[in-house]
């Protein structure tokens, strides 16, 4: 009896089990994938399937879709008074969107908008700026710069003067732009870290053992340095921050190589409190059922029936146009859904850029928010970027940890914050140890554990009190 029993069950299991259809599949592919592969993808599409057209117009047009999220579509500072099955309406138009397009370049035309220059040094400006690399770096000698204005634009100067520009230049941000080569670059961004033991090893690395660290002999570097291994990895980890391509100002860092990426979501915040979110298009072409196609399907019917034969195949063409064409329909609902949600809830972080403001905030609770599944956010917040006044984060960088504070449940990163505070104002001739460093996140009623402590510092990549020591 307990076979047959057993039976039943895993017969009964098997029936309940679903696949998923041709277009769940579709449309999951097509949430997951950030704006620039999907426009890759759709491109291929067109080239592949003579049954997809793209609408007629400008093929580099840019387009998006504005959602504004009103005062009264949250709830404070929690989710409280929020039904979690309801979503509020928000108004949705198309409209041309010109920050789709800036560039490094124009972000450091602004800055030196912001700077005091006389108009010579402007002229002298706008020309190096002009003539940086796309990584941000300035390969062109002072000299060549000189004969190129004169020569070309009619500005005489010296090279001690667009020498002087060029340090002002160095000043902007990202770090580490115009510099003139690699180890110049990285010097640049050690010299606007706080001053410190960490500080100096790096600009000693970076200014007498460059090469070495260019071909990796840590080994070298550790005995001529006098680091133990937890300070050699924690060496490698402070240079591994650096960026050696300041120029791709939407990259992120990642050992010695940066990662291009384009923003899914504009975030805009207003004077009086609101939060707008535009979905960025890029240059992904609005699709369309071939017209000429569908009239070939239909002359076919009315031909021969070797000349039918072809029908299956045509049919199947156009059903795959569709089918994608709805995908990207849905995709363009599900991101509209969780990106307002993360708003919703962390509305406070948009309008302050202060991370400890992050609420706790799961998968599961977006979920909750949208109706949509957990998998489907997953997928919508993985390899997505959102672009906001305090800069581009990914939409995981939102998610935080819950930490049950002696009852009380904040967010992990707002513990974090307020360590990472207490060692910025630390003395430095004195840094806390970890203990010490226990104390304190008490006395700001954060009832912490050494451990704790000891791996959140490591998170943050904060080196020990030795390693800290002025």
């Amino acid at each position: 009896m307990a076979k047959q029993a057993l039976g039943q069950t895993e017969r009964q299991t098997q029936r309940q089990k679903q696949r998923l259809t041709p277009l769940q599949l579709l449309i999951g592919q097509m949430i997951e994938k950030p704006i620039d592969q999907l426009t890759d993808y759709v491109n291929q599409q067109l080239i592949d399937n003579p049954a997809l057209e793209a609408k007629s117009g400008d093929e580099d047009w840019e387009s998006s879709e504005t959602v504004t999220t009103n005062e009264s579509d949250f709830s404070g500072n929690d989710m409280g008074d929020y039904d979690d099955n309801e979503l509020p309406v928000y108004e949705q138009r198309q409209h041309q969107d010109p920050s789709n397009s800036i560039s490094f370049y124009d972000n450091l035309r602004v800055q030196m908008g912001e700077t005091p220059l006389s108009d010579h040094q402007r002229q002298i400006m706008e020309y190096l700026i002009g003539s940086l690399d796309n990584d941000g770096l300035l390969r062109k000698d002072l000299t060549t710069i000189n004969d190129e204005m004169a020569i070309y634009h009619n500005v005489y100067t010296t090279d001690e003067e667009i020498a002087e520009v060029l340090h002002i230049l160095q000043q902007f941000d990202p770090a580490g732009i115009g510099a003139q080569n690699l180890q110049q670059c990285l010097l640049l961004q050690v010299e606007r870290r706080q001053d410190g033991k960490m500080k100096d090893i790096l600009r000693r690395i970076i200014s007498n053992y460059f090469d070495d660290l260019l071909k990796n002999h840590w080994r070298k570097l550790q005995q001529v340095l006098h680091l133990d291994d937890e300070e050699k990895e924690a060496v490698r980890n402070e240079l591994h921050k650096l960026n050696p391509k300041p120029g791709a100002a939407l990259g992120e860092v990642q050992g010695i190589s940066i990662h291009q990426v384009t923003p899914d979501f504009i975030v805009e915040t207003t004077d009086d409190g609101q939060v707008n979110f535009t979905l960025r298009r890029g240059r992904l072409p609005d699709l369309m059922v071939s017209e000429s196609y569908l009239e070939t399907i239909d002359n076919l019917r009315e031909l021969s029936h070797r000349d039918k034969e072809m029908l299956p195949m045509l049919r199947r063409d156009v059903d795959n146009a569709r089918m994608l064409i709805e995908a990207l329909q849905q995709r363009q609902i599900t991101l509209t859904k969780t990106m307002a949600a993360i708003i919703r809830r962390q509305k406070k972080f948009f309008l302050d850029g202060d991370e400890a403001d992050l609420r706790p905030m799961a998968l599961k609770d977006v979920a909750a928010d949208t109706g949509l599944d957990i998998s489907t956010i997953s997928r919508v917040t993985n390899e997505k970027y959102a672009e906001t006044r305090w800069g581009i984060f990914r939409l995981r960088f939102f998610f935080s940890d819950r930490y049950d504070n002696d009852g009380d449940e904040v967010s992990t990163r707002k513990v974090k914050s307020a360590l990472r505070d207490i060692i910025d104002h630390e003395d430095k001739k004195h840094p806390f140890t970890d203990a010490q460093l226990e104390e304190e996140m008490r006395r700001r009623g954060f009832q912490t554990k050494r451990r704790t402590i000891v791996k959140y510092r490591e998170q943050m990549n904060i080196p020990k009190s030795s390693l800290r020591r002025q």
